[in-house]
Protein backbone atom coordinates (compact mmCIF):
# COMPACT_ATOMS: atom_id res chain seq x y z
CA UNK A 1 0.00 0.00 0.00
CA UNK A 2 1.52 3.36 -0.94
CA UNK A 3 2.11 5.76 1.91
CA UNK A 4 -0.60 8.45 2.10
CA UNK A 5 0.43 12.07 1.74
CA UNK A 6 1.40 13.64 5.06
CA UNK A 7 -1.92 14.56 6.74
CA UNK A 8 -2.35 17.30 9.29
CA UNK A 9 -3.92 14.77 11.67
CA UNK A 10 -3.61 11.00 11.98
CA UNK A 11 -6.30 9.27 14.06
CA UNK A 12 -5.73 5.76 15.40
CA UNK A 13 -9.06 4.01 15.95
CA UNK A 14 -12.27 3.93 13.94
CA UNK A 15 -15.02 3.68 16.52
CA UNK A 16 -17.65 6.39 16.90
CA UNK A 17 -15.22 8.71 18.69
CA UNK A 18 -12.49 8.33 16.06
CA UNK A 19 -14.85 8.59 13.09
CA UNK A 20 -16.69 11.65 14.46
CA UNK A 21 -13.40 13.34 15.36
CA UNK A 22 -12.08 12.70 11.85
CA UNK A 23 -15.24 14.13 10.27
CA UNK A 24 -15.37 17.21 12.49
CA UNK A 25 -11.65 17.89 12.10
CA UNK A 26 -11.80 17.61 8.31
CA UNK A 27 -14.70 20.06 8.27
CA UNK A 28 -12.43 22.52 10.10
CA UNK A 29 -10.17 22.41 7.03
CA UNK A 30 -7.47 19.99 8.21
CA UNK A 31 -6.45 16.92 6.25
CA UNK A 32 -7.14 13.74 8.23
CA UNK A 33 -6.12 10.09 7.90
CA UNK A 34 -7.83 7.50 10.10
CA UNK A 35 -6.21 4.08 10.62
CA UNK A 36 -8.19 1.03 11.73
CA UNK A 37 -8.21 -2.52 10.31
CA UNK A 38 -11.92 -2.96 11.15
CA UNK A 39 -13.48 0.46 11.71
CA UNK A 40 -16.75 0.41 13.62
CA UNK A 41 -16.37 -3.24 14.61
CA UNK A 42 -15.91 -3.20 18.39
CA UNK A 43 -17.66 -1.44 21.29
CA UNK A 44 -19.27 1.15 19.01
CA UNK A 45 -21.01 -1.62 17.04
CA UNK A 46 -22.14 -3.54 20.13
CA UNK A 47 -23.50 -0.58 22.11
CA UNK A 48 -27.15 0.06 22.94
CA UNK A 49 -27.04 3.75 21.99
CA UNK A 50 -28.63 5.20 25.13
CA UNK A 51 -28.27 8.97 25.52
CA UNK A 52 -29.17 9.05 29.21
CA UNK A 53 -27.14 11.57 31.23
CA UNK A 54 -29.91 11.92 33.82
CA UNK A 55 -31.01 8.31 34.36
CA UNK A 56 -27.40 7.08 34.27
CA UNK A 57 -26.24 9.59 36.86
CA UNK A 58 -23.85 8.20 39.50
CA UNK A 59 -22.63 9.71 42.75
CA UNK A 60 -19.22 11.30 42.41
CA UNK A 61 -19.70 12.01 38.69
CA UNK A 62 -21.09 15.53 38.95
CA UNK A 63 -18.22 16.93 36.85
CA UNK A 64 -18.83 14.34 34.14
CA UNK A 65 -22.54 15.16 34.23
CA UNK A 66 -21.85 18.61 32.76
CA UNK A 67 -20.05 17.10 29.77
CA UNK A 68 -22.75 14.45 29.34
CA UNK A 69 -25.54 17.02 29.35
CA UNK A 70 -23.66 19.25 26.92
CA UNK A 71 -23.18 16.37 24.51
CA UNK A 72 -26.83 15.32 24.78
CA UNK A 73 -27.87 18.88 23.89
CA UNK A 74 -25.61 18.78 20.83
CA UNK A 75 -27.18 15.62 19.39
CA UNK A 76 -30.08 17.13 17.38
CA UNK A 77 -27.81 19.54 15.49
CA UNK A 78 -25.06 16.93 15.23
CA UNK A 79 -27.29 14.33 13.53
CA UNK A 80 -28.97 16.95 11.32
CA UNK A 81 -25.59 18.11 10.03
CA UNK A 82 -24.43 14.51 9.66
CA UNK A 83 -27.55 13.58 7.66
CA UNK A 84 -26.80 16.39 5.21
CA UNK A 85 -23.06 15.62 5.01
CA UNK A 86 -23.70 11.92 4.41
CA UNK A 87 -26.09 12.49 1.53
CA UNK A 88 -29.24 11.68 3.49
CA UNK A 89 -28.21 8.75 5.68
CA UNK A 90 -30.43 8.37 8.76
CA UNK A 91 -28.29 8.43 11.96
CA UNK A 92 -31.11 6.74 13.92
CA UNK A 93 -31.69 9.44 16.54
CA UNK A 94 -34.97 9.15 18.51
CA UNK A 95 -36.34 11.56 21.13
CA UNK A 96 -38.40 8.82 22.76
CA UNK A 97 -37.62 9.45 26.45
CA UNK A 98 -36.42 7.04 29.13
CA UNK A 99 -38.34 5.31 31.90
CA UNK A 100 -36.37 4.02 34.91
CA UNK A 101 -38.32 1.47 36.96
CA UNK A 102 -37.92 -0.49 40.20
CA UNK A 103 -38.71 -4.20 40.55
CA UNK A 104 -39.34 -4.46 44.31
CA UNK A 105 -39.52 -2.28 47.42
CA UNK A 106 -35.75 -2.25 47.97
CA UNK A 107 -35.18 -1.28 44.34
CA UNK A 108 -37.80 1.43 44.74
CA UNK A 109 -35.74 2.92 47.57
CA UNK A 110 -32.68 2.95 45.30
CA UNK A 111 -34.65 4.72 42.59
CA UNK A 112 -36.11 7.22 45.07
CA UNK A 113 -32.60 8.02 46.27
CA UNK A 114 -31.52 8.60 42.66
CA UNK A 115 -34.50 10.91 42.20
CA UNK A 116 -33.48 13.02 45.18
CA UNK A 117 -29.93 13.22 43.82
CA UNK A 118 -31.25 14.32 40.43
CA UNK A 119 -33.45 16.98 42.01
CA UNK A 120 -30.54 18.29 44.11
CA UNK A 121 -28.69 18.96 40.87
CA UNK A 122 -31.65 20.65 39.20
CA UNK A 123 -32.32 17.80 36.78
CA UNK A 124 -35.79 17.09 35.41
CA UNK A 125 -37.26 13.68 36.28
CA UNK A 126 -40.90 12.86 37.05
CA UNK A 127 -41.68 10.31 39.77
CA UNK A 128 -44.34 7.74 38.79
CA UNK A 129 -46.19 5.14 40.78
CA UNK A 130 -46.10 1.55 39.59
CA UNK A 131 -49.53 1.95 38.04
CA UNK A 132 -48.55 5.14 36.24
CA UNK A 133 -45.43 3.45 34.87
CA UNK A 134 -47.52 0.52 33.59
CA UNK A 135 -50.02 2.84 31.93
CA UNK A 136 -47.09 4.41 30.10
CA UNK A 137 -45.61 1.01 29.18
CA UNK A 138 -48.27 -1.74 29.42
CA UNK A 139 -45.71 -4.55 28.93
CA UNK A 140 -44.15 -3.83 32.34
CA UNK A 141 -44.59 -6.49 35.02
CA UNK A 142 -47.34 -6.02 37.65
CA UNK A 143 -44.64 -6.13 40.32
CA UNK A 144 -42.99 -2.88 39.18
CA UNK A 145 -43.12 -0.58 42.23
CA UNK A 146 -42.38 2.82 40.76
CA UNK A 147 -40.55 4.71 38.08
CA UNK A 148 -38.80 7.86 36.93
CA UNK A 149 -39.77 9.39 33.60
CA UNK A 150 -37.01 11.45 31.99
CA UNK A 151 -38.32 12.86 28.73
CA UNK A 152 -34.95 14.43 27.91
CA UNK A 153 -32.99 11.15 27.89
CA UNK A 154 -33.07 9.84 24.32
CA UNK A 155 -31.43 7.17 22.16
CA UNK A 156 -29.54 6.73 18.89
CA UNK A 157 -29.09 3.58 16.85
CA UNK A 158 -25.32 3.25 17.07
CA UNK A 159 -25.08 1.09 13.96
CA UNK A 160 -27.01 3.59 11.87
CA UNK A 161 -24.85 6.36 13.34
CA UNK A 162 -21.70 4.47 12.30
CA UNK A 163 -23.05 4.04 8.77
CA UNK A 164 -23.86 7.75 8.53
CA UNK A 165 -20.34 8.69 9.68
CA UNK A 166 -18.77 6.32 7.14
CA UNK A 167 -20.89 7.91 4.40
CA UNK A 168 -19.96 11.42 5.50
CA UNK A 169 -16.25 10.60 5.54
CA UNK A 170 -16.44 9.06 2.08
CA UNK A 171 -17.83 12.38 0.81
CA UNK A 172 -15.24 14.47 2.64
CA UNK A 173 -12.24 15.22 0.35
CA UNK A 174 -9.94 16.07 3.27
CA UNK A 175 -10.46 12.70 5.00
CA UNK A 176 -8.94 9.32 4.20
CA UNK A 177 -9.64 5.93 5.79
CA UNK A 178 -6.76 3.43 5.88
CA UNK A 179 -7.92 -0.07 6.79
CA UNK A 180 -4.72 -1.15 8.52
CA UNK A 181 -3.42 -1.46 12.07
CA UNK A 182 -1.00 1.08 13.46
CA UNK A 183 1.90 -0.87 14.99
CA UNK A 184 4.24 1.78 16.38
CA UNK A 185 4.27 5.47 17.14
CA UNK A 186 7.03 7.45 15.47
CA UNK A 187 8.73 9.97 17.76
CA UNK A 188 11.35 12.47 16.60
CA UNK A 189 12.79 15.45 18.42
CA UNK A 190 10.66 14.71 21.48
CA UNK A 191 7.43 14.88 19.46
CA UNK A 192 4.96 12.41 17.91
CA UNK A 193 5.35 12.69 14.14
CA UNK A 194 3.42 9.70 12.77
CA UNK A 195 3.06 5.93 12.91
CA UNK A 196 4.33 2.79 11.27
CA UNK A 197 1.65 0.34 10.12
CA UNK A 198 1.88 -3.44 10.55
CA UNK A 199 3.02 -3.87 6.97
CA UNK A 200 5.87 -1.42 7.52
CA UNK A 201 4.25 1.56 5.81
CA UNK A 202 5.23 4.80 7.52
CA UNK A 203 2.74 7.66 7.74
CA UNK A 204 3.97 11.05 8.86
CA UNK A 205 1.50 13.49 10.39
CA UNK A 206 1.40 16.85 12.08
CA UNK A 207 -0.58 15.48 15.06
CA UNK A 208 -1.54 11.97 16.20
CA UNK A 209 -4.73 11.08 18.07
CA UNK A 210 -5.19 7.91 20.15
CA UNK A 211 -8.86 6.95 19.76
CA UNK A 212 -8.57 3.17 19.85
CA UNK A 213 -10.71 2.56 22.93
CA UNK A 214 -9.24 0.13 25.43
CA UNK A 215 -6.39 -0.60 23.01
CA UNK A 216 -5.21 3.02 23.01
CA UNK A 217 -2.33 2.26 25.36
CA UNK A 218 -1.03 -0.73 23.40
CA UNK A 219 0.62 1.13 20.54
CA UNK A 220 4.37 0.53 20.66
CA UNK A 221 6.60 3.54 21.00
CA UNK A 222 4.45 5.64 23.33
CA UNK A 223 6.66 6.98 26.14
CA UNK A 224 5.57 5.77 29.60
CA UNK A 225 4.60 9.27 30.73
CA UNK A 226 2.17 9.59 27.79
CA UNK A 227 0.50 6.18 28.00
CA UNK A 228 -3.27 6.59 28.43
CA UNK A 229 -4.40 4.62 31.53
CA UNK A 230 -7.30 2.77 29.92
CA UNK A 231 -8.48 -0.76 30.65
CA UNK A 232 -11.03 -3.10 29.04
CA UNK A 233 -14.40 -3.53 30.76
CA UNK A 234 -16.37 -6.37 29.20
CA UNK A 235 -20.05 -5.99 28.45
CA UNK A 236 -22.39 -8.67 27.12
CA UNK A 237 -25.47 -7.57 25.20
CA UNK A 238 -28.41 -9.24 23.45
CA UNK A 239 -30.65 -8.28 20.56
CA UNK A 240 -34.19 -9.62 20.18
CA UNK A 241 -36.62 -9.30 17.27
CA UNK A 242 -40.06 -7.80 17.86
CA UNK A 243 -42.59 -9.42 15.47
CA UNK A 244 -45.31 -7.22 14.00
CA UNK A 245 -47.96 -8.79 16.21
CA UNK A 246 -46.22 -7.40 19.33
CA UNK A 247 -45.59 -3.85 18.07
CA UNK A 248 -45.32 -1.43 19.72
CA UNK A 249 -43.60 -3.55 22.38
CA UNK A 250 -42.00 -0.64 24.23
CA UNK A 251 -42.12 3.04 23.31
CA UNK A 252 -39.48 4.29 25.78
CA UNK A 253 -36.03 3.10 26.69
CA UNK A 254 -36.57 1.18 29.93
CA UNK A 255 -33.84 1.11 32.55
CA UNK A 256 -34.51 -1.02 35.58
CA UNK A 257 -33.19 -1.85 39.02
CA UNK A 258 -33.86 -5.56 39.66
CA UNK A 259 -32.76 -6.89 43.06
CA UNK A 260 -29.99 -4.26 43.01
CA UNK A 261 -28.89 -5.27 39.50
CA UNK A 262 -29.19 -2.81 36.63
CA UNK A 263 -30.75 -3.71 33.29
CA UNK A 264 -31.93 -1.83 30.25
CA UNK A 265 -34.20 -2.51 27.28
CA UNK A 266 -33.86 -0.24 24.24
CA UNK A 267 -36.51 -0.52 21.50
CA UNK A 268 -35.36 0.23 17.98
CA UNK A 269 -37.60 1.85 15.39
CA UNK A 270 -36.88 -0.98 12.92
CA UNK A 271 -38.15 -3.68 15.27
CA UNK A 272 -35.28 -4.84 17.46
CA UNK A 273 -35.01 -4.76 21.23
CA UNK A 274 -31.55 -4.38 22.76
CA UNK A 275 -30.93 -5.89 26.22
CA UNK A 276 -27.85 -5.10 28.24
CA UNK A 277 -25.42 -5.02 29.67
CA UNK A 278 -23.07 -6.82 32.00
CA UNK A 279 -20.04 -5.10 33.52
CA UNK A 280 -17.09 -7.46 33.89
CA UNK A 281 -13.43 -6.81 34.62
CA UNK A 282 -12.22 -9.70 32.46
CA UNK A 283 -9.17 -8.27 30.70
CA UNK A 284 -9.49 -8.66 26.92
CA UNK A 285 -11.88 -11.62 26.92
CA UNK A 286 -14.82 -11.15 24.52
CA UNK A 287 -16.52 -14.53 24.87
CA UNK A 288 -20.29 -14.63 25.33
CA UNK A 289 -21.06 -16.75 28.41
CA UNK A 290 -24.13 -18.72 29.41
CA UNK A 291 -24.11 -16.90 32.75
CA UNK A 292 -24.06 -13.49 31.12
CA UNK A 293 -26.95 -14.32 28.79
CA UNK A 294 -28.93 -15.81 31.68
CA UNK A 295 -28.45 -12.72 33.86
CA UNK A 296 -29.56 -10.37 31.11
CA UNK A 297 -32.67 -12.39 30.26
CA UNK A 298 -33.51 -12.99 33.93
CA UNK A 299 -33.46 -9.33 34.87
CA UNK A 300 -35.15 -8.13 31.69
CA UNK A 301 -37.88 -10.75 32.10
CA UNK A 302 -38.51 -9.59 35.68
CA UNK A 303 -39.31 -6.13 34.32
CA UNK A 304 -40.97 -7.11 31.02
CA UNK A 305 -42.19 -10.75 31.11
CA UNK A 306 -43.20 -10.70 27.45
CA UNK A 307 -39.60 -10.78 26.23
CA UNK A 308 -39.66 -14.59 26.53
CA UNK A 309 -41.86 -14.64 23.42
CA UNK A 310 -39.36 -12.70 21.28
CA UNK A 311 -36.85 -14.41 18.94
CA UNK A 312 -33.20 -14.07 19.98
CA UNK A 313 -31.26 -12.44 17.13
CA UNK A 314 -27.78 -11.83 18.46
CA UNK A 315 -25.49 -12.30 21.43
CA UNK A 316 -22.33 -10.24 21.62
CA UNK A 317 -19.59 -9.15 23.99
CA UNK A 318 -17.42 -6.08 23.58
CA UNK A 319 -14.90 -4.08 25.58
CA UNK A 320 -15.59 -0.61 26.92
CA UNK A 321 -12.54 1.60 27.56
CA UNK A 322 -12.46 2.43 31.27
CA UNK A 323 -10.16 4.97 32.93
CA UNK A 324 -9.11 5.22 36.61
CA UNK A 325 -11.99 7.63 37.34
CA UNK A 326 -14.27 6.25 34.59
CA UNK A 327 -14.24 9.61 32.82
CA UNK A 328 -12.81 10.22 29.34
CA UNK A 329 -9.35 11.39 28.33
CA UNK A 330 -9.70 14.30 25.90
CA UNK A 331 -6.81 16.42 24.66
CA UNK A 332 -3.01 16.61 24.60
CA UNK A 333 -0.90 14.02 26.39
CA UNK A 334 2.54 14.51 27.97
CA UNK A 335 4.15 13.92 24.55
CA UNK A 336 3.88 16.92 22.22
CA UNK A 337 1.99 16.08 19.06
CA UNK A 338 0.17 13.13 20.69
CA UNK A 339 -3.44 13.58 21.82
CA UNK A 340 -6.02 11.22 23.31
CA UNK A 341 -9.75 10.77 22.77
CA UNK A 342 -10.43 7.60 24.71
CA UNK A 343 -11.54 6.19 28.08
CA UNK A 344 -15.24 7.01 27.60
CA UNK A 345 -16.33 3.83 29.44
CA UNK A 346 -20.15 3.56 29.31
CA UNK A 347 -20.71 7.02 27.75
CA UNK A 348 -18.94 6.67 24.40
CA UNK A 349 -22.05 7.01 22.24
CA UNK A 350 -23.44 9.84 24.36
CA UNK A 351 -20.16 11.77 24.33
CA UNK A 352 -19.48 11.41 20.60
CA UNK A 353 -20.63 14.93 19.58
CA UNK A 354 -18.95 16.77 22.48
CA UNK A 355 -15.70 14.84 22.16
CA UNK A 356 -15.53 15.31 18.39
CA UNK A 357 -16.19 19.05 18.72
CA UNK A 358 -13.60 19.44 21.47
CA UNK A 359 -10.95 17.45 19.60
CA UNK A 360 -11.55 19.36 16.37
CA UNK A 361 -11.12 22.64 18.25
CA UNK A 362 -7.92 21.45 19.92
CA UNK A 363 -6.45 20.07 16.69
CA UNK A 364 -7.34 23.17 14.67
CA UNK A 365 -6.40 25.87 17.19
CA UNK A 366 -4.41 24.29 20.02
CA UNK A 367 -6.96 25.63 22.49
CA UNK A 368 -8.75 23.24 24.88
CA UNK A 369 -12.45 24.14 25.39
CA UNK A 370 -13.40 24.88 28.99
CA UNK A 371 -15.81 21.95 29.18
CA UNK A 372 -13.07 19.50 28.14
CA UNK A 373 -10.36 20.92 30.41
CA UNK A 374 -11.21 18.70 33.46
CA UNK A 375 -10.78 15.60 31.29
CA UNK A 376 -7.19 16.25 30.26
CA UNK A 377 -5.08 13.07 30.03
CA UNK A 378 -2.54 14.93 32.17
CA UNK A 379 -4.77 14.73 35.26
CA UNK A 380 -3.40 11.29 36.12
CA UNK A 381 0.26 12.34 36.15
CA UNK A 382 2.83 9.73 35.19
Amino acid sequence: MPAPARPDVLIIGGGLIGLATAWRTARRGLSVTLCDPEPGANASFAAAGMLTPVTELHYGEELLLGLNLDSARRYPDFVAELREASGGADPGYRESGTLAVAFDADDRAVLADLHEFQRSLGLRAEWLSGGEARRLEPMLAPSVRGGLLVEGDHQVDNRMLLAALFAALEREPRAELVRARAAELTVAGGRAVGVVLEDGTAIAAGQVVLAAGCWSGQLRGIPPEALPPVRPVKGQILRLAVPEVYKPFLTHTVRGVVRSNHAYLVPRAHGELVLGATTEEQDYDTSVTAGGVYELLRDARALVPGITELPLLETRAALRPGSPDNAPLIGPTALPGLLAATGHYRHGVLLTPATAEAMAEILATGSVPDLAEPFSPLRFGK
